[in-house]
Order: C-alpha cells, then structure tokens, then sequence
C-alpha cells in the first residue's frame, strides 16, 4: 500500500489539473522532505493551469513553515508575471482572515538570511506582498 506522500508525489505528475491541485495539497505538509520539495516548486510553476500554481502556494502559505515559505520563494524568483500574480493570491488566500501572520513573517525573516540569493529575492518579493497587504 502507498504511504500519503508516494500517492501525492504520484497524482503530481496527473494529466489532470483537479489531481495535480490535490497532490500540491497533501505534499504542502511534506515541503522539508526533498522527494517533496522539487515537486511542489514544479507544482507551483505548473505550466497548464495557474490554479494548481494558486492551490500549492495557499497550501504551503497555510502549512507556513521555513520549508514550505523557501519553496514559494523559489517558486516567486523563477516565476513568470502570470504566476507571480497566482503566487502572490494564493499566499494573500492562506493568510486573510488568520492568525498566523507573526509567523509568517518570522519565516521571511529567516529566510531573507537565506545562502541562496534566490531565495532571498524570492523573500524579499513576499514580504513586499503581505506589506502591502497588511501594512
């Protein structure tokens, strides 16, 4: 029987763009583990259909841990002008309305000291977003 994540790292790869929003879902959990990690940036950048892009950013926002946030801002610093926008409503979607802005923005923290510079551009970018957002 599979575990949680081979089922999600499997649906990933699905022709089908419910399945591939589903897979970003269950996999957000799992953004620390590598197996994981290069499928959801993947998943992010989806390159038919900016829902799965908007799904996995909200879902990885919402999880909100160090991991998940670098996968974002990964995602943000390769990201084109379309996908940035879907990237952008997909954090503002986890974080409305939630508690869990202070930790959101520790992660940013943290990772704007990032070794990566694309990370940090990346960070940097999201920060930007939910300081407009939330002033």
């Amino acid at each position: 029987m599979m575990s949680g994540l081979e089922a999600a790292l499997a649906e990933a790869t699905s022709p089908s763009w419910t399945q591939r929003v589903r897979a970003g879902r269950d996999l957000a959990p799992f953004a620390d583990a590598p197996e994981a990690a290069e499928v959801l940036v993947g998943l992010l950048l989806d390159v038919e259909d900016t829902a799965v892009t908007r799904q996995t950013a909200e879902a990885l926002a919402r999880v909100g841990t160090v991991a998940a946030l670098r996968l974002i801002a990964l995602a943000v610093a390769k990201a084109d002008d379309v996908h940035a926008d879907w990237l952008q409503t997909g954090v503002h979607d986890a974080l409305v309305g939630s508690d869990d802005m202070p930790d959101f923005a520790a992660a940013c923290g943290k990772l704007a000291q990032d070794q990566k510079e694309v990370v940090r551009r990346g960070v940097a970018e999201i920060s930007a977003w939910t300081d407009d957002a939330w002033g």
